[in-house]
């Protein structure tokens, strides 16, 4: 069954939703408001409860408490969109990679950086899968689907905690 929760941060209003298996949840999606969101679908259930890890784990973040995330994520995504979703995972808190340096660490030539870029922009797990960490390769924020200004305050939160 898929439930969903909103909380507010400091970037925005975020919807959070995941798939309940068995007593525990897996996130599917956190999104942002105004940004390429999720829509909440008719068959989707209200359950902030079941989401109480997720959004205590978030607000911890926020608070400058947290430096990673402890969640179990669903399965979506291509095989080529896991391997550079599971680069962004290593990517250290308060810390960025660039574009080709993500390309590197899976293996792919550095033809491949359009198709990382590409994965990243998919990304459906918005700040816990830290996409905000990749910068241009000459240290510019280039492309978030929150947009740069929540990049930022995202960079800079995680460089002042």
């Amino acid at each position: 069954m898929r439930v969903y929760t909103t909380m507010a941060s400091p970037v925005g209003e975020l919807l959070l939703v995941g798939e309940l298996r068995g007593a525990s949840v897996e996130l599917t999606a956190v999104s942002m408001a105004g940004s390429k969101s999720v829509l909440v679908e008719g068959e989707w259930t209200a359950d902030a409860e079941a989401l109480t890890d997720v959004t205590e784990q978030l607000t911890a973040y926020f608070a400058g408490e947290r430096d990673s995330f402890d969640l179990r994520f669903g399965n979506a995504g291509t095989d080529f969109q896991r391997r550079v979703w599971s680069a962004l995972d290593e990517i250290p808190y308060g810390t960025t990679a660039t574009y080709g340096e993500i390309a590197a660490r899976i293996g792919a030539s550095r033809a491949a950086v359009r198709a990382v870029g590409s994965a990243i922009g998919a990304n459906p797990l918005l700040i816990v899968r830290p996409c905000h960490r990749v910068i241009g390769s000459d240290g510019s924020l280039t492309g978030y689907a929150g947009g740069v200004e929540r990049k930022q305050r995202l960079l800079e939160l995680e460089r002042t905690a």
